[in-house]
């Protein structure tokens, strides 16, 4: 019997095909990773061998009676020399063929009639600037699609473009059945925020917006118990015209393939991101393979363009020849970037610093290693001064008795660990802001809950209505008796006895990945001292930066930093090869 704890090797031995175990092992390995497929292509025989095998033959994968095409149901499918688990496949295709479904069919010519008709409004919602206003295209697009994808990076006003969008559409369809969902409950609280704190639109407006309630992704399908499927379903559809998603990068390919099913043949759908974040934790990365699926994004029929320019009064605001093309795509028209940030500037601070991240531009880094800089600081020592002069920012939180007002003070800062294991991972780093709190005698770890813990939710709780990447605070109730506080979705508070929460962690410092949807007005992110660990990508690095809104600390080495900015995240997937041969 073999007792190898290698759950992959467990699995690819578990068929008893020996001609289609090293596949069978590197598919399983690639899926924790976050691939789709393998992509046989780009396999190498270092690959093999890193995975304790001999380079196979493809000729094993072809005569299998394991493997098929796609056209009837085997464990493993071969399309296109990528190499899928069945389940897999499906997924991608499902994703593929609904987007298609939304993309072929546009609004009719009515739709135009109504928005020239809202041309005044139109130019009321939107500033007359002298330069091109991607936020008002977006918003246009959106109305004219079925299927719109608004990318940018934070401060870009992502969500205020949604919000002027949803006033425009429902002035002119206002019986609109609108769903606006995330697929974390710390993100569709985020966007309600966002969405009720909008203050260019009329009031009636604005109350109309406020209405609506974002809710989880797995709240809107509604989730069956003990299953992997939801109540919502191809068979019987969410009952909504409109569907709005925000940090869409976050999805992966089962609850994508899953959401889109569930969406009706007649509703639109705008998706929210930003395409230089990070993708998933589990398989896919479906937001950035769809903006990656064209060359050039922000580019127009002549027809479109002609359109969208009777709104703009300004000249050097309308649509150029640089952005006409008569290329076609599934996604032409469909996915529109904003481009410029209204929280960062490119000349300085946090915009500079994380355009020098993704962009892999290597000196502009180095210039912070060099020059002070108001907003942002990189440490390579790893200097305790510098680490506790930014904890010392959670005694406030402490010391302050209203609740609400000690979430506002605990939310404004956050260490954030590329890790879990090891001197500057989560475990460790929570261990020792507690350590320094205790010495300060400012909290007592008298047990698992103990007083002013703050926590984070680790999994989804639909009969307490608490879910993945909730924040809480332990706190006694006017009876002394301990409870844990949330702040609910209309931003007041909730309480849960400690009893109840079965899954949840220290939150002093939290991992880049649980940060996403999330942001604070001060991060301190830690990197661990290895140099080669394939964890550490510029868009991790990117995600991380992106949280602070007014301040970031960086403690890195300086070789494992510039490292991190050259290595990119790569996960295979057949879905531009779908896109591309469409």
């Amino acid at each position: 019997m073999n007792l190898t704890k290698d759950v992959h090797r467990q699995f690819a031995q578990y068929f008893k095909k020996p001609n289609l175990e090293p596949y069978l092992y590197l598919l399983s390995k690639r899926l924790s990773e976050g691939h789709i497929c393998i992509d046989l292509e780009s396999t190498t025989t270092e690959d093999w061998e890193d995975a304790g095998y001999n380079p196979p033959r493809e000729n094993a994968l072809k005569d299998s009676y394991f493997v098929s095409d796609g056209t009837k149901r085997t464990p493993l499918v071969l399309w296109n020399r990528n190499l899928y688990l069945q389940r897999y496949f499906d997924y991608e295709k499902s994703v593929f063929e609904r987007i298609k479904f939304f993309t072929a069919h546009q609004e009719d010519g009515t739709i135009k009639n109504k928005l020239i008709a809202q041309k005044a409004y139109v130019q009321h919602l939107f500033s007359n600037t002298s330069e091109i206003d991607w936020q008002m295209i977006a918003a246009i697009s959106a109305v004219l699609n079925r299927f719109t994808i608004i990318t940018g990076g934070p401060g870009t006003g992502k969500t205020t473009t949604v919000a002027k969008f949803l006033s425009l559409l429902l002035r002119i369809a206002p019986e609109t059945r609108v769903a606006l969902a995330a697929p974390t409950g710390k993100a569709a609280a985020r966007m309600a925020e966002s969405l009720k704190n909008s203050t260019a639109l009329e009031t009636n407006t604005q109350k109309l917006i406020q209405q609506f309630e974002p809710s989880t992704i797995h709240r809107l399908l509604k989730v069956k118990r003990n299953s992997i499927y939801f109540k919502h379903n191809r068979e019987n559809p969410i009952p909504y015209d409109l569907v709005i998603i925000d940090e869409s990068s976050m999805i992966d390919i089962a609850l994508f393939s899953k959401l889109m099913e569930a969406i009706p043949d007649t509703s639109k759908i705008v998706l929210l991101g930003d395409k230089n974040q990070l993708a998933s934790v589990e398989a896919g990365s479906l937001f950035g393979d769809l903006c990656l699926a064209q060359n050039r994004l922000n580019q127009f029929a002549t027809e479109r363009a002609r359109f969208i320019n009777q709104f703009i009064t300004s000249e050097s605001a309308k649509i150029s020849e640089n952005h006409l093309s008569e290329k076609k795509h599934l996604l032409f028209e469909k996915v529109i970037e904003l481009q410029k940030s209204y929280r960062f500037s490119d000349q300085g601070g946090i915009g500079k610093l994380s355009n020098a991240i993704i962009t892999n531009a290597r000196e502009n880094l180095i210039a912070f290693f060099e020059n002070k800089d108001e907003e942002v600081t990189i440490d390579t020592t790893y200097s305790d001064e510098v680490f506790t002069t930014f904890i010392e920012g959670y005694e406030e939180y402490i010391q302050e008795t209203d609740i609400k007002k000690a979430f506002e003070k605990l939310n404004q800062l956050r260490v954030l660990c590329a890790v879990r294991e090891g001197p500057q991972g989560v475990y460790s780093v929570n261990t020792q802001i507690e350590n320094y709190l205790i010495a300060k005698k400012l909290i007592a770890r008298t047990g698992e809950f103990y007083e002013n813990r703050p926590i984070i939710i680790t999994g989804n709780n639909y009969e307490l209505s608490l879910f993945n990447g909730d924040i809480g605070i332990v706190r006694s109730d006017k009876n002394g008796k301990l409870r844990v506080w949330f702040e609910d979705e209309n931003q007041g508070l909730k309480s849960v006895l400690p009893a109840y929460i079965s899954a949840a962690e220290t939150v002093f410092a939290m991992t880049i990945h649980k940060s996403q949807g999330s942001e604070f007005d001060h991060v301190c992110v830690l990197l661990p001292n290895l140099e080669a660990n394939p964890l550490l990508t510029r868009e991790l690095l990117y995600t991380a930066v992106t949280r602070a809104k007014k301040e970031v600390i960086i403690q890195a080495d300086k070789e494992v930093l510039l490292k991190c900015i050259e290595r990119g995240v790569e996960r295979s997937s057949g879905l531009l090869k779908r896109f591309n041969n469409a």
